[in-house]
């Protein structure tokens, strides 16, 4: 099932693999750690995309939402996650209203 909740945890684990990759790529000697967690990124940013347009055509989502998880999350992944928490505020605000 495809779901905000979900959607935003997928956006938040993407980014905890793009920071471990971040982490090795700048410790030598972790480049077994960093092929991994690039490869998993670059799987994971294809699937991000994917999930994405999948929201976009439900409106679980909307497009600024998709196109910073999906066009900003290949070189930064924390854009997206920043996003679905900054939309998760403002929803909360206008439900508060």
């Amino acid at each position: 099932m495809l779901t905000w909740k979900r959607l935003k945890w997928a956006s938040f684990t993407h980014s905890t693999i793009y920071l471990v990759l971040l982490v090795a790529w700048a410790i030598p000697g972790l480049h077994p750690v960093e092929f991994a967690f690039g490869l998993a990124h670059g799987l994971g940013w294809f699937v991000m995309c994917g999930l994405m347009i999948a929201a976009l055509k439900r409106r679980i989502v909307n497009v600024r939402l998709a196109t910073a998880v999906a066009v900003l999350g290949a070189v930064g992944p924390f854009i997206g996650s920043a996003e679905f928490v900054r939309q998760e505020h403002a929803r909360t605000r206008r439900a508060a209203a």
